[in-house]
């Protein structure tokens, strides 16, 4: 990590704030994944009723990503940060006190408005952070909070759960969340878009969708978000359906390995190489991760299938970032950010009702299959609209190229090794 040593000592430590404060953060979450649902069931709801809590999430999610992004941009990205983990911290709270369906469903509703906060604030402040040149490999490596707070916090809460009960769990997942708000009370917030003359575009919010510059982003987000929501919701079932000899956890385990791994190189090679080439390359990971689901018949197939996913979004989301970044100023990037990522939220939202239906009439291993062509289609979007035109999109995605659309000259070429 030797951009990070490089940099200016107040932007190093801003960062470090940063990325503690994002670990904490996401540490937080990821205690209550496996652990969240035994509750539920716990107080007595049935399936159907665990899968509609559960699934309640997406709703303060989706309501809230675009007016956080806009309060990103308007008043700074620690105002919107510190959303995000006072949500993280009081929530956790709230599930002790409710016993009904519906408040658990408000509950965990409210807990959904800290993710909208918290992801797009840090990705915008990572994005305004980091030096242009080196934009690509500051971002894959502040990423990694994602990756190392979800493999550590399953187990510290799933620890917690069975050895001291729920009050314990649910306290200390409000602890790590208050911590995370004591470190982003540290960040110091640059002026918004003080390193450029670029004006930002007035467009509005909404509107803004369709602008060439967001439209094919916020569709591949879209159709990824269906393909992950698809295997996150149903994985666990097709194995057990095939009867085969693997832990579900195994196969998150190999795709979460793969996807911290691939973090640490995938930034610098993008700002070397290009973003398009690599954002390819994920599609590919995708399109081949799926399709060895559906013909997976052993364990080893099921977990060389879970590294190359894991690989795919270990790529994916780090380029796409960086790409939302070059082609938004100071001024909207808070809004590109949260409107492209409304785009994997959806996916993701509906892939359970939606997949899940399919899936009574095809059965779980052909739905990986709708899964594959999902992923496969993405590539052929993005090969042929990533760009002002087919020739400019072909050239940028296979990295021969920089992107036209972004925003400073130094990011519409590609580094020469």
């Amino acid at each position: 990590m030797k951009v990070i040593l490089s940099l200016d000592k107040k932007l190093r430590t801003n960062l470090l704030i940063l990325f503690v404060a994002g670990l904490l953060f996401w540490s937080s979450m990821a205690s209550l994944l496996a652990t969240l649902p035994l509750y539920v069931k716990y107080i007595g709801a049935s399936k159907q009723e665990i899968g509609i809590v559960m699934g309640s999430f997406a709703i303060g999610l989706l309501s809230f990503r675009s007016l956080l992004g806009r309060l990103a941009d308007k008043r700074g990205r620690k105002i919107v940060l510190l959303i995000g983990t006072g949500v993280v911290s009081i929530a956790p709270l709230l599930y002790l006190g409710v016993s009904s369906v519906p408040l658990l469903m408000a509950v965990r509703a409210f807990h959904g408005i800290s993710i909208a906060a918290f992801s797009t604030a840090y990705a915008a402040l990572v994005a305004d952070l980091a030096p242009v040149e080196n934009r690509g490999e500051v971002i894959g490596y502040m990423s990694l909070v994602t990756s190392l707070g979800v493999a550590i916090g399953p187990a510290v809460g799933s620890y917690i759960q069975e050895g001291f009960g729920y009050s314990p769990l649910f306290i200390v997942s409000s602890g790590l969340g208050f911590a995370s708000m004591l470190c982003t009370a540290k960040i110091v917030n640059p002026p918004l878009d003080s390193h450029t003359e670029i004006k930002a575009l007035k467009e509005k919010f909404w509107r803004s969708l369709v602008s060439p510059r967001v439209r094919t982003l916020a569709v591949i987000l879209l159709l990824i978000g269906l393909t992950f929501g698809t295997m996150r919701n149903f994985i666990p079932l097709f194995i057990k359906e095939t009867e085969i000899n693997l832990s579900p956890g195994l196969f998150y385990t190999a795709s979460a390995i793969a996807s911290f791994n691939v973090r640490l190189l995938v930034g610098r090679a993008g700002d070397r190489y290009g973003r398009g080439l690599f954002v390819t390359i994920s599609l590919v990971f995708y399109t081949i991760a799926m399709f060895s689901i559906w013909s997976a018949h052993n364990p080893q197939t099921f977990l060389i299938a879970g590294a190359i996913e894991g690989a795919g979004l270990g790529t994916l989301i780090p380029m796409m970032s960086a790409i939302i970044a070059d082609r938004a100023s100071g001024k909207d990037r808070g809004k590109m950010f949260s409107l492209c990522m409304t785009g994997f939220d959806l996916g993701i939202a509906i892939a359970g009702p939606v997949v899940g239906t399919i899936a009574e009439e095809i059965g779980y291993r052909n739905i990986f299959a709708c899964a594959a062509s999902l992923a496969f289609l993405a590539i052929i979007i993005f090969l042929t609209f990533s760009s002002k035109d087919l020739s400019h999109s072909l050239q940028f995605a296979l990295g021969r190229i920089g992107d036209t659309y972004a925003l400073n000259k130094k990011e519409l070429s590609i580094r020469e090794s």
